[in-house]
């Protein structure tokens, strides 16, 4: 046997036992703090989307002001009720007293609205505000609760409004905690059973997931508690996917470096070091780039975007350390045995020296077809990968209304449709206007004369109401009295000079004439009485602010992430060439996917469109994870090139990564799949594209189209590095070095450590430079 001075002998056997019993006992640790947090996330998470926007929006300024002049912090509930026809006095006076019953609830705040008859008789509209700091479903429940015990046979009633649909968006996301994550873990589970056939394995990759989710949760809830980062449901959905999925990634990449190693005859404790040694760096690279590109997000003026951003690379950054330090930990005390009842017996198969003849593995046929026939593989799959992306063109990403992001019923959607037959649809949904008390009667004019407005008051706390119908005689505002003939007219509220005016909207507040009109509005309030003298508001102008900002940010935010990764990965692999392709691939992914997600989602789906941040969102994910891929590979290829040349390094890393990358891609694709159980139209759209790309990724890009490219341009992808140019210490001219011929710088068989293990190739490499 040689024994190489470089060889040591392993620790003893309580450091081999110790160290993993104190680093499992440290996650069990924070698992158990973290674990409860689950059912508390509703504490310090809201979905009122005007908290998203930029401070600088006046839908957003609008917003912090209305209390000045409405009172309370409220959130409007719109109650419709409708019979078989012309409501009879009977009918009325139920529905009064149902009102009054509504006044009660808690939840309820003063100045529930008397019912408002229709015009044409048939319904009514009452208007009920509702704390917004507490429980706006529950209290939106107790109200429809209500309405189908107390309203008699023959009528029906629907809660809808900014209330009702916040009620109905907030009911989409509670199966977040319970059935995301069931449907995720599931998924996992199977296709590791699957990947691996042991039933110990899969269990421990999974709690390597969770304890991290666990962990990174507690984080991000006391984050949220303090204010620092604003949690909704959409970024505690993405933010469990993601870790679940990035986790098990990285350890499927450490548990096939362990599996090598205890195949080639390792023990336990030497199989987790070596492991650790060569899973380290890829996993670090990869959660770095992820990282990298969701914290770009802070660039966003959206304040939905710049939370996911810090919040998901905090879910990265436990991702890395419990597959880098928690599952090394439980493989060192499992060793061979998590792998029962298929231990690895033998080092994984290579490919042969001679590849003109018939080769067995499929990762062995998918190499020879790639040094057979690499120019026809890459160019084929770039034409289908082009074809696909025209259908980018289809992609209607210009925002959707509030009324369709949940999918399937919805009882505020149906009662929109319901209040829109006999009342202007913008009832409850108001534009909201502030301007100087000076400029009342010139805003008021303004309002009247837009078409898409249908009715116009000014807040005040003298009415009833709480507003009163303004009209403009004269040059002059005239504000209505409330009440029999000789009432005093009410006096506005004012609030540091400015008053609210209210515009009653013809159409639906989330329909694109709403939004027309709403824009019409701002243009005449500019034009007519100077840049910023008036604000405008309410539900239509936070849609407009959202979209808005929403296409800023993805042409801002998308070509920072390709510059700040290519960087990173100039910086891992050490040249230019290799990831300029790299990013190149991700891109054409990327297009791919998005071009067969609008055909999916406008001829198969039929959604009515899609949130102007879907193509940013599906952009970061698969771009970051799309590289991480690549990075595995790449990273593997590098490490064999130096040994072997770059051809055949090429060939090696793809038999040598095609396994795990395949496994890691279904698992992330099955985790993002599972958002789709969530019915939010937002995330399953999000879900589609990141399922869709990543398989694209790993089935197509990764396993066909990098390598046959890398392999027909040479070693010049690691342009301008001395691996270009056969200078690297053991690397070989790729045109000195037929395929068939043996490598030099292969251990000899029975080249041994002190302490028995064979030789890896980066310790024999180490002996040769000594």
């Amino acid at each position: 046997m040689t024994s190489p001075h470089h060889a040591r002998r392993s620790p003893h056997r309580w450091v081999r036992v110790g160290i993993p019993l104190v680093l499992v006992l440290v996650w069990l640790v924070g698992g158990s703090v973290g674990g409860p947090y689950f059912g508390k996330v509703d504490e310090v998470a809201t979905n009122d989307q005007s908290s998203f926007l930029p401070e600088s929006a006046d839908a957003t300024q609008v917003s912090e002001r209305l209390p000045d002049f409405l009172g309370d912090d409220t959130i409007p509930a719109v109650v419709v009720i409708t019979g078989d026809g012309e409501l009879t006095e009977d009918e009325l006076g139920e529905i009064t007293t149902v009102s009054e019953e509504i006044a009660e609830l808690p939840g309820v705040v003063d100045g529930v609205s008397p019912p408002i008859p229709s015009e044409d008789g048939e319904a009514v509209q009452m208007f009920v505000p509702i704390d917004s700091s507490g429980e706006v479903r529950e209290t939106v429940e107790e109200i429809r609760d209500l309405l189908e015990a107390d309203l008699p046979a023959g009528l029906e009633g629907w809660v809808t409004g900014p209330a009702g649909f916040t009620s109905d968006l907030t009911e989409g996301f509670l199966g977040i905690d319970g059935l995301l994550l069931a449907v995720a873990l599931i998924a996992v589970f199977i296709i590791l059973v699957i990947v691996y056939r042991s039933p110990l394995l899969p269990i421990l990759v999974l709690l390597t997931s969770v304890f991290a989710l666990c962990v990174a949760l507690l984080v991000v809830w006391w984050l949220a508690f303090a204010d620092i980062v604003v949690l909704n449901g959409q970024v505690q959905g993405i933010l469990f996917i993601l870790v679940i999925g990035a986790a098990t990634d990285y350890a499927l990449l450490y548990v096939a470096r362990f599996r090598e190693a205890i195949g080639e005859g390792s023990r336990r404790w030497d199989a987790a070091v070596r492991a650790w040694r060569g899973a380290f760096e890829p996993i670090l690279a990869s959660g770095g780039t992820v990282i990298a590109g969701l914290l770009c997000l802070l660039l966003s003026d959206l304040a939905t975007n710049r939370a996911l951003g810090p919040i998901a690379s905090i879910g990265i950054v436990f991702s890395m350390l419990s597959a880098l330090t928690f599952l090394p930990a439980l493989l060192a005390l499992f060793g061979r045995v998590a792998f029962w009842p298929f231990i690895p017996k033998s080092p994984p198969a290579q490919i042969p020296e001679d590849l003109t003849q018939p080769v067995k593995g499929f990762w062995q046929r998918q190499a020879r077809l790639v040094a057979r026939h690499s120019r026809p593989v890459w160019i084929i799959s770039t034409v289908v990968l082009l074809a696909a992306a025209v259908g980018v063109t289809q992609l209607k990403a210009d925002g959707v209304a509030t009324s369709d992001l949940v999918l399937g019923y919805s009882e505020a959607r149906e009662g929109q449709d319901v209040l829109s037959e006999h009342f202007p649809a913008g009832s409850g949904s108001p534009v909201y206007v502030i301007v100087p008390e000076s400029d009342l009667a010139d805003a008021a004019e303004i309002l009247d004369d837009n078409a898409g407005v249908d009715a116009v008051a000014v807040s005040s706390e003298d009415s009833p109401t709480g507003q009163a119908a303004v009209s403009v005689d004269g040059g002059e505002a005239v504000i209505e009295a409330f009440g029999p003939p000789g009432t005093a007219a009410p006096e506005p509220t004012v609030s540091d000079g400015d008053v609210l005016l209210i515009g009653t909207l013809t159409d639906a507040a989330d329909s694109v004439e709403a939004e027309d009109a709403v824009r019409e509005l701002r243009t005449s309030f500019d034009e007519e009485m100077g840049q910023g003298a008036a604000l405008v508001g309410g539900v239509t102008a936070t849609d407009i602010d959202s979209n808005d900002t929403s296409i800023r940010d993805r042409t801002i935010i998308i070509p920072v992430v390709l510059v700040v990764i290519l960087l990173i990965l100039m910086l891992l692999l050490r040249a230019v060439v290799a990831p300029v392709l790299l990013i190149l691939s991700v891109i054409v992914s990327f297009g791919s996917a998005l071009g067969v997600a609008a055909l999916v989602f406008n001829g198969v789906f039929q959604f009515p469109g899609a949130d102007p941040a879907v193509p940013l969102y599906g952009f970061v994910f698969l771009v970051a994870l799309g590289v991480d891929y690549n990075i595995f590979l790449m990273s593997r290829v590098r490490e064999e090139s130096i040994v072997h040349g770059t051809r055949r390094g090429i060939l090696r890393g793809l038999v040598a990564t095609g396994g795990v990358i395949t496994s890691a891609g279904l698992v992330l694709a099955a985790t993002f799949a599972a958002l789709g159980v969530i019915p939010i139209l937002f995330l399953a759209q999000i879900a589609f594209i990141v399922a869709f790309g990543v398989l694209l990724d790993t089935f197509v890009v990764r396993s066909l189209l990098v390598p046959a490219l890398s392999y027909d341009i040479g070693r010049a992808i690691w342009w301008p590095s001395k691996l270009s140019r056969g200078e690297e210490p053991g690397a070989h001219d790729d045109r000195e070095q037929p395929m068939g011929a043996s490598s030099a710088a292969e251990p000899d068989e029975d080249l041994v450590a002190e302490d028995g293990h064979a030789l890896t190739r980066a310790e024999y490499r180490r002996t040769l430079e000594e």
